[in-house]
């Protein structure tokens, strides 16, 4: 059954949201302590388990965790109204007031007939209203490793600073490799200098990155589906041997891989 509701039905559930909130702050032992700092990393957590949800493409679970986040965000605004700094009104207007001026194609006399052009003038426009002297100033330092380097990537490229072809950049991952294995050679027992071979090591994973964006591939995305796919097939392994009254533990690596192959075959039928 549709959930879909009216805009007045919407704005009058956000107004009880509202007062719900209110109600919680003034009454409820928990909600009472919480500040900014302390919400910080219940709202990171909850942005994963919304990620989950998506990955999954779990539609119901990711009503109750955009629920979720939802609630954090007029939280921030409800302390932020008691320290006289901001409310959810001006959180929402400020908001309102930044798609506007960062949609100039929309709102404005600027013409924008493709995405790279959108996300060009959108780059341009963010620069200009952050006064950042550098085009990367806006990536968050805490972003993990593999997000920043797309970030990194996808912004240089806002300002016209990208490959042009995917041919060059895929030489580039070549070029990469070549060097990395240099520093690394596996057919050899020598002793590697981890310091070199972990700087050639980053950038090949950043070439790679560089390549999945110009193809249009999420290397985050991709890199967690395997991490999910891995787990769903370590555990069918885990599952088997101890339906046949085995320990993984004592198994040798060929009998763990005549189970590994099996949970293949199931996930790939």
């Amino acid at each position: 059954m549709s959930e879909l509701s009216s805009r007045e039905t919407q704005l009058s559930e956000f107004d009880r949201l509202l007062t719900i909130m209110d109600e919680l702050r003034a009454q409820c032992p928990w909600d009472k302590k919480q500040t900014l700092e302390s919400l910080r990393h219940l709202t990171i957590e909850e942005t994963f388990e919304l990620s989950d949800a998506i990955l999954e493409n779990d539609l119901n679970e990711i009503k109750k965790e955009l629920g979720d986040i939802l609630l954090h965000i007029v939280f921030y605004a409800k302390i932020g109204a008691e320290k006289e700094a901001f409310d959810i009104g001006s959180v929402i207007n400020s908001l309102c007031e930044k798609l506007i001026r960062r949609h100039p194609h929309i709102y404005g006399d600027t013409e924008a007939n493709d995405e790279e052009t959108v996300k060009h003038n959108w780059e341009k426009i963010k620069l200009k209203e952050k006064g950042n002297l550098s085009v990367l100033g806006g990536v968050p330092k805490s972003l993990p490793a593999l997000i920043k380097a797309m970030r990194i990537q996808e912004k240089a490229r806002g300002v016209g600073f990208d490959w042009e072809e995917k041919r060059q950049v895929w030489e580039k991952v070549e070029e990469e490799m070549k060097e990395f294995k240099e520093e690394f050679n596996a057919a050899k027992e020598d002793e590697i200098d981890k310091e070199k071979a972990s700087g050639e090591f980053g950038d090949l994973l950043f070439s790679l990155i560089n390549y999945a964006r110009f193809i249009d591939i999420n290397p985050e995305e991709a890199l967690e589906r395997t991490n999910l796919k891995f787990i769903k097939r370590f555990q069918y392994l885990e599952n088997a041997a101890r339906n046949a009254g085995r320990k993984i533990e004592d198994m040798s690596l060929a009998e763990m891989d005549v189970y590994w192959e099996e949970a293949k075959r199931i996930s790939e039928s």
